[in-house]
């Protein structure tokens, strides 16, 4: 009985709720605070994450999600903190110009 239990088990796996992705300590790049969030799609995670500002008393922030899949949540993490830097590097001054509150890069 303990065999048929097991593979019902096995069945059943995938209907219980995806743990909470663990939370990375935000890094800082020139004066920007990254935070990596990647989302969970089936059995694999996208690259995703957010960049802050403070500007004039003012947090402004900038969303990226980029087609980029991963198996590990360490590599969507690290994928994820070294696409924002290049983000901030190539866009420079302009990525928070606008003023906007919010938006998505």
């Amino acid at each position: 009985m303990a065999f048929l239990s097991k593979i019902l088990s096995m069945f059943s796996a995938g209907d219980k709720p995806a743990a909470a992705a663990p939370k990375a300590e935000p890094q800082e790049h020139s004066g920007c605070t990254i935070y990596a969030e990647p989302m969970r799609e089936g059995s694999q995670l996208r690259l995703a994450g957010r960049i802050e500002k403070v500007v004039d008393g003012q947090t402004l922030v900038r969303t990226f999600v980029r087609a980029d899949m991963f198996t590990s949540m360490d590599d969507a993490m690290e994928c994820t903190f070294r696409k924002a830097r290049q983000i901030i590097d190539q866009n420079g001054a302009s990525l928070f110009s606008d003023g906007a509150a919010s938006r998505t890069t």
